[in-house]
């Protein structure tokens, strides 16, 4: 304690502000004179360049309670409130800014917030006085601050603050931070000791004048993001930040022998997607880069292109990952969206049962490892991001949960239609299947109006994010009419069976078991169903669990298909999906899909479940819940060295035969079941296109949606000899056929790298081109004069 205490300490920092420091200084001193005498006033010029010092000087009149503190160069605002705080003698310590937008009356206010208890009292704008500070960047380090700083406080920046004189020395002789961050450290110490903070409203008004450059914007969130890493996180987060470290784990050892070698290796379940995927994040980037439409593309499918947009590039991820696949390669992009898909799931499906609805740490930290690491969600990481990444899903839910339980449709409402947008650019299928599971527990609840007016106006804010998108897809080039494909629901066998990739799988043998390895969709383990009708019997008079178990049942029923399937055999009884499959929109859906709606619902009732009986019953629980929950828990899943790009793509050697978007024409073709060919194109940097390929266009008349392309009469020819090892007989009509293809394609190279049944291959090529010749550890022949010269 310094000697001669003062009841208050007022620190005002100061920097160029010769304009309003005296009529702040003699607003204080009039206020200041129906106080008690023993008070001080401390202005510490924080190296301003317009006689601030001098003015301040001669406004204290030769007042001894009045300091004037100078520092010779600036160093910002937290170093000057610092030094005053670190000066001042008060029981009591105020902080104001030189500008008084709070008036010193409201220190009333933050006394009577001290003498409750707390350690300092903190002004906080009132909401219609806050609209001025709410601009972009005080919203964003609104965010970091709470995400990163100091949690629990809605205005941490209000220049308004009344401190216990003893704990602010103490605190501010620890604090760090210069600049304008200096309040959240403050706070963060404050907390992290135990000492109360009371948030107390006050009257503010904007002051024409004070204006942050955007370089003290930036220096303000490096000095946030500096404080959580010097102090770590909040203590309110660091329990969940464990958890979500623990799903992050849990994803790296799924995908473990992936990222042993994530340029070389490859998913060996995921058929030819790996290939696909690391081709759209590819051209994505290229898009980026060079400021590319990034819905449409003709390096693959050359001429004609493909419509990204209708192919689920997940835009959402691979725009803000392109420095990534810039940096490393698409297959790092492609490890680390799985791993972040998974974990990230998991992760926001704790949020929402901690946060939204009131589970327990452990009864969410369940549920929500449950949804991001279901046998469905493990089976979909061999192949397909988009049902992976699905962190946004509950974002969306909690928001909907918000406007039923709050009312506030404008601003939920707004915020569910960009969550909504966004989702949309990272797979509308997903959102579909949500739709769907939310219809159905709308129908068991009976939402308030408010949600459908929320819905209305999340419609409104999506619609123009995503309408030229939509239109695209749906009405751009290459663009599609539902998807053909046959019956695709799951075997009823497979509800209460083990996945392959579950602890407890069945072996890797022929049967209704094993098909299908991306589109797991059921393998929920007969333990767990045990479980969950156990717990729908618990809890049948919760209304929450009794919907729940409707979406479940639901969604499993409907995932059965339009025909019943037991053990691989039709039985001829309808499925519920019948009456749907030929609704818009839902004709593209596989119907097998439809249990992944069913997920969230068998996670949410196992949060509840772990709620009622942890507590009286905490080892019965965990028993049951390991016996349950260990067999279907993940397996590593396998992965492959893939065959290394000749040397023709990686060393550049295609360049001398052809010229930048231009066609090199594999042998045969890449297509749905051999996509390696684009693999190739990505390594060599997507200096050429590809003829045909693997994903989604149109087909027929009808336009019907259908994987790859309608195949050329001499790409038909090349994969006949691929697949069956015969060379057909080659002829006059069958050589002007291939030319007539090649110029078709644009074709420069025609090349025949090792393969399977490549002798065959050659023999049929050099049968309608002739002889080739050997670079890069391929065969080539130049089409250039054939397909330019016509």
């Amino acid at each position: 304690m310094h000697p001669s205490p003062v009841e208050l300490s007022i620190v005002i920092p100061a920097y160029n502000e010769r304009d309003r420091l005296p009529g702040t200084l003699a607003a204080l001193r009039a206020w200041l004179a129906g106080e008690p005498d023993r008070w001080e006033l401390i202005v510490v010029d924080d190296g301003s360049t317009d006689g601030t010092a001098a003015l301040a000087r001669a406004a204290a009149g030769g007042d001894p309670r009045i300091q004037v503190l100078r520092s010779p160069v600036n160093r910002g605002k937290g170093h000057a409130v610092r030094r005053g705080v670190l000066a001042s003698r008060g029981r009591q310590v105020l902080f104001s800014d030189a500008d008084l937008a709070t008036p010193a009356a409201e220190l009333t206010r933050l006394r009577a917030g001290l003498a409750g208890g707390h350690a300092a009292a903190i002004g906080t704008r009132r909401a219609g006085q806050r609209a001025l500070a709410r601009r972009p960047a005080a919203l964003l380090g609104g965010l970091l601050i709470r995400a990163l700083a100091v949690r629990g406080f809605g205005d941490t920046q209000c220049g308004f603050k009344l401190f216990d004189g003893d704990k602010a020395r103490t605190a501010f002789g620890e604090a760090r931070v210069d600049g304008w961050g200096f309040d959240a450290e403050i706070l963060r110490l404050f907390t992290d000791r135990g000492w109360p903070v009371a948030q107390v409203p006050v009257r503010w008004t904007h002051r024409p004048g004070t204006r942050l450059r955007p370089r003290d914007h930036l220096r303000t969130l490096a000095e946030i993001a500096a404080i959580g890493l010097r102090h770590g996180p909040p203590r309110r987060y660091r329990a969940g930040l464990a958890i979500a470290a623990g799903y992050l784990l849990a994803a790296v050892a799924v995908l473990a022998h992936l990222w042993a070698a994530p340029g070389r290796r490859y998913l060996v379940d995921g058929g030819q997607d790996q290939d696909q995927w690391e081709w759209f994040f590819a051209v994505t980037a290229r898009a980026v880069a060079h400021l590319d439409d990034p819905l449409f593309n003709t390096l693959q499918n050359h001429p004609d292109g493909v419509n990204l947009m209708a192919n689920t590039v997940m835009l959402g991820v691979a725009v803000p990952l392109a420095p990534v696949t810039w940096a490393f390669g698409p297959g790092i992009t492609w490890a680390l969206v799985l791993t972040l898909g998974l974990a990230g799931t998991a992760a926001a499906w704790y949020r929402l049962m901690r946060r939204h609805l009131g589970r327990s740490r452990t009864a969410a930290a369940v549920g929500g490892a449950f949804c991001g690491f279901a046998p469905p969600m493990i089976s979909h990481a061999n192949a397909h991001p988009n049902f992976v990444v699905l962190l946004v899903i509950p974002f969306i839910i909690g928001r909907l949960v918000m406007l039923a339980r709050n009312g506030r449709v404008l601003r939920d409402g707004a915020v569910l239609g960009l969550l909504t947008a966004y989702q949309i650019y990272l797979g509308e299928e997903a959102l579909l299947l949500t739709a769907l599971g939310l219809a159905v527990f709308a129908a068991a609840w009976r939402p308030p109006r408010a949600v459908l007016a929320g819905l209305a106006i999340g419609a409104a804010v999506a619609l123009p994010l995503t309408a030229y998108a939509l239109y695209w897809q749906f009405c751009g080039p290459q663009s599609y009419d539902g998807l053909l494909h046959g019956p695709a629901g799951n075997d009823l066998v497979a509800l209460p069976a083990f996945a392959r990739q579950s602890l407890g799988g069945h072996a890797a043998a022929p049967g209704p078991l094993d098909a299908g390895t991306t589109e797991q969709n059921a393998f929920f383990g007969w333990p767990l169903a045990v479980l969950v009708a156990a717990l729908l019997v618990r809890l049948r008079r919760d209304r929450l669990a009794r919907a729940l178990g409707l979406v479940g049942a639901a969604a499993l029923a409907l995932s059965l298909g339009p025909e019943i399937i037991v053990a691989g055999r039709p039985s001829g009884v309808p499925g519920p999906w019948a009456a749907a499959a030929r609704l818009p929109l839902l004709e593209s859906v596989l119907e097998s899909r439809l249990g992944l709606v069913a997920v969230p619902a068998i996670g949410l009732l196992l949060a509840l479940g772990v709620d009622r009986g942890l507590h009286p019953r905490r080892a019965l629980c965990c028993l049951v819940l390991v016996q349950a929950l260990l067999p279907i828990a993940p397996k590593p899943l396998p992965a492959v060295d893939r065959p290394p790009v000749p040397a023709f793509f990686t060393g550049g050697a295609w360049r001398r035969y052809a010229a930048p978007g231009r066609t090199v024409v594999p042998v045969p073709p890449p297509g749905p079941a051999d996509a390696g060919a684009l693999h190739w194109q990505t390594a060599a940097g997507l200096g050429f296109a590809l003829p045909e390929g693997y994903f989604v266009g149109p087909w027929g008349p009808d336009r019907t949606g259908v994987y790859g392309t309608a195949r050329r009469p001499t790409s038909e020819l090349l994969h006949q000899v691929a697949r069956t090892g015969a060379v057909p007989p080659v002829g006059v009509r069958e050589r002007a056929q291939a030319a007539a293809d090649l110029v078709y394609w644009r074709a420069d190279a025609v090349v025949l790298a090792p393969r399977r049944r490549d002798r065959e291959l050659r023999a049929a090529v050099e049968a309608l081109l002739g002889p080739g010749r050997a670079d890069g550890g391929v065969l080539v022949w130049d089409v250039r004069a054939l397909t330019r010269g016509r």
